[in-house]
């Protein structure tokens, strides 16, 4: 049996243009081509295939075939693969980075993440993107051994350059029945008596360094999400992030704790990248959309105004 010829992408062009426009004449007015040089590529197409795709004998407006009807799929599949490439390759010729590497703080906010990342696929669809969720100083650490082009990042250190992109507030919990959720107040001192759950540091430029650590004991954890399920089963005591734990609060699943000695703070986030490695077009435009992201979430006085509506633990 003869195995069917490689048709070229013109003929499928002109194949799916007959489809999409339900005749000859309308598919050369489409691809601005004569009627004749159509007629000419569906019929190099069915030859090189062996096969007929359209049926049509009995009326002027021509229909596929069965065979037709199966191969419609992978000719649209074939021909949006094209246009995929066309777009990469003008992109990069235009300047437009192939993929990017990017770095995010474990704790902006995962709605916030999610919706600049939403409007970066529909900006740049034929940009690749590899995201890179770290803590603390590891996301400073792989944007400068260039392992991310850009960062948003909460520690950093020398040697990146930086643009303020808001913030988040920090806030003491635990479970309901953990012994600091029972004490009304909590004297100065207490957390010390008690394992605090904190989130570690990977990277060689905070390693060593504790961010809000009071207690001498302590569960050190990699993931901010195990964090949060441990503090749920009330295994210690921990800041965490307002805008993952808000619904714990409200549902009283979590307790916010007044500890003297272990005030709310701010939790800033600055978008950094190498002073020698600049971003390009597609990485700096996400750059600036985290930065404009910050001036449209909840600033820290008014989630405070939120929290102050919740119950605290340990006021007296």
């Amino acid at each position: 049996m003869a195995s069917p010829g490689t048709p070229t992408f013109d003929q499928l062009r002109i194949f799916l243009a007959i489809v999409d426009t339900g005749s000859f004449a309308a598919a050369g007015r489409k691809l601005n081509r004569a009627v004749s040089v159509i007629s000419y590529g569906v019929a190099n197409l069915e030859a090189q295939l062996g096969l007929s795709l359209f049926d049509r004998e009995g009326t002027r407006k021509p229909t596929l075939t069965v065979a037709g009807r199966a191969l419609l799929a992978e000719a649209r599949s074939i021909a949006e693969g094209m246009d995929g490439l066309r777009a990469k390759v003008k992109g990069m010729l235009d300047g437009l980075e192939a993929e990017i590497d990017v770095a995010v703080d474990v704790m902006v906010p995962p709605d916030r993440l999610g919706k600049v990342l939403r409007a970066f696929a529909q900006e740049f669809p034929t940009v690749q993107l590899r995201l890179h969720v770290e803590a603390l100083g590891a996301v400073t650490a792989m944007v400068l051994d260039g392992k991310a082009i850009v960062g948003v990042s909460g520690p950093i250190t020398d040697g990146v350059e930086r643009v303020a992109a808001g913030s988040t507030l920090m806030v003491p919990v635990a479970a309901p029945d953990h012994p600091l959720a029972r004490m009304d107040p909590i004297p100065p001192g207490a957390g010390r008596d008690y394992t605090q759950l904190v989130l570690s540091d990977r990277s060689r430029f905070t390693e060593g360094r504790d961010f809000a650590v009071v207690s001498p004991k302590t569960w050190r954890l990699a993931d901010l999400s195990a964090k949060h399920a441990l503090l749920r089963e009330g295994i210690g005591w921990g800041n965490m992030p307002w805008p993952m734990i808000e619904g714990d609060l409200q549902s009283g699943a979590l307790v916010r704790l007044a500890m003297p000695d272990s005030t709310e703070g701010v939790y800033g986030f600055w978008g950094i990248w190498r002073r020698d490695q600049p971003p390009g077009p597609a990485a700096q435009w996400l750059l600036d959309q985290f930065v404009a992201s910050a001036a449209l979430c909840p600033k820290v006085g008014e989630a405070a105004n939120v929290l102050n509506a919740i119950p605290t633990i340990g006021a007296g």
